[in-house]
């Protein structure tokens, strides 16, 4: 594939999963937390929606390099996004992505504690299998057969 196929199939795995965990730094370790994600392409930045008295907001003005790990364990698709975040408090771009699953934790897009969490990728790294069952088989036909298993694309991405 080329760059801008692999640019292009990372950005639509991680619109089709949707969500993943954030990995921080809090200075001694590394935390990961479930996130919904919102991805804007034309700027190349992965948007969440987060309160301004959380722990991560707090790490990541700290320590602001940060790991995306998206995971579709069913259809076996999986996305590491490595990069930089920032905490913004964009009321607009709030009223811009907030979704119904958001009023879980505050009542609306105005609540002054909402913020946003920008993280802008510089690298990522994929993996495309062909669904469980086909890994499967494909690995039992490997282990018989002493040769390693074809298990799909595997691209490390440059963003």
């Amino acid at each position: 594939m080329s760059d801008h196929d692999d640019t292009t199939k990372v950005w639509e795995l991680i619109d089709k999963i949707g969500f993943c965990m954030l990995a921080t730094h809090n200075g001694s370790d590394i935390r990961s937390r479930p996130m919904s994600a919102y991805t804007k392409r034309d700027d190349g930045s992965v948007y969440f929606l987060t309160d301004v008295a959380s722990h991560k907001d707090e790490e990541v003005a700290r320590h602001p390099n940060v790991c995306l790990a998206f995971a579709d364990t069913k259809g076996q698709k999986y996305v590491s996004v490595s990069g930089t975040a920032e905490v913004l408090n964009d009321r607009e771009l709030i009223r811009e992505i907030w979704a119904f699953p958001a009023k879980a934790w505050w009542e609306g897009p105005d609540d002054p504690s909402i913020r946003i969490l920008k993280v802008n990728p510089e690298f990522a790294e994929y993996w495309d299998s062909p669904g469980t069952v086909i890994s499967y088989i494909k690995m039992a036909a490997a282990a018989v057969s002493s040769s390693k298993p074809d298990m799909g694309e595997n691209e490390k991405v440059s963003l």
